[in-house]
């Protein structure tokens, strides 16, 4: 047993090394005020006061999390259907489904969105095919509508599958015992089927949300440099600026938001859980 417990303090270590000091540093720059410096720490709530002062900043905030929540409701509104679908048929048929939906997953996402940019160009596959019918082109690219299609287009699967096992763990027989008593399947569909899917809608919730609230290189890609949202201001301050204790706040506010969002999920999902059992 003494074994088996050794083979634990290489994982312990890597991750205290690769999550634990990375957010320790964060937390550390975000308090600081003398620059990227560490050694001569001056604790300021400066970066913080600055953030929240400046409109720029908040506008950029609310829409980040506008543009997270419109892409988890499209996600909901597009994946429940499929996932449902898929549920409903053969076994066999159900895995190729699932094949396909996940096949897209296995390229990386920012080869995905380079595709999907030149999708979307003036002169991509869209704007070509309106050209037949006489319309356009349409600007796609740099607008609000190509950032929410991006991050559709790339974590729709999550929502899909998240929906799927949950639709598949559900005891049919008692959509059998509703029917019995004289439900129709709309009646079924609410009372019965939406209820005890409601796990995997919050955990595609969560795993739809959570990144689309953060990502920067999809709207670097579909919405230009004049549409950023929060996870781009984090870059900037990074990678351009250098201001790292300014990008350190920020990055400090996203994980409060995160984990507000994560803890609210599985409070949400315990509830709906203990809900259906009692039912």
């Amino acid at each position: 047993m003494r074994d088996f417990k050794g083979m634990v303090y290489p994982y312990i270590i890597w991750s205290f090394a690769l999550i634990v000091m990375p957010m320790l540093m964060i937390v550390i720059y975000a308090f600081t005020k003398e620059g990227n410096s560490v050694m001569n720490v001056r604790f300021t709530l400066e970066n913080f006061a600055y953030f929240f002062k400046d409109k720029v900043f908040v506008d950029v905030l609310r829409r980040s999390l506008m543009i997270a929540v419109i892409t988890t409701v499209v996600c909901i509104l597009l994946g429940y259907p499929v996932a449902y679908v898929i549920a409903r048929l053969k076994p066999s048929s159900q895995m190729l489904m699932v094949l396909i939906i996940t096949l897209p997953t296995w390229i990386n996402m920012l080869v995905r969105t380079y595709a999907l940019r030149g999708i979307l160009d003036k002169t991509g596959v869209v704007n070509s095919i309106l050209g037949l019918f006489g319309i356009g082109p349409i600007k796609l690219l740099e607008t609000p509508f190509a950032v929410v299609l991006g991050m559709v287009y790339n974590f729709v699967p999550f929502m899909i599958l998240q929906i799927y096992n949950s639709l598949c763990k559900m005891d049919y027989s008692y959509i059998e015992a509703a029917n019995d008593l004289g439900a129709d399947n709309v009646q079924s569909f609410l009372r019965v089927t939406l209820p005890l899917s409601l796990p995997g809608v919050i955990s595609g919730i969560a795993l739809v949300f959570l990144p689309a609230v953060s990502s920067f290189f999809i709207p670097r890609l579909l919405g230009g440099g004049q549409y950023m949202l929060i996870g781009n201001v984090i870059e900037n301050q990074f990678l351009i600026t250098g201001n790292w204790g300014f990008g350190s706040a920020i990055s400090l506010i996203m994980s409060v938001i995160i984990v507000l969002a994560m803890y609210l999920t599985r409070y949400v999902d315990k509830k709906v859980s203990v809900k259906g059992g009692n039912d």
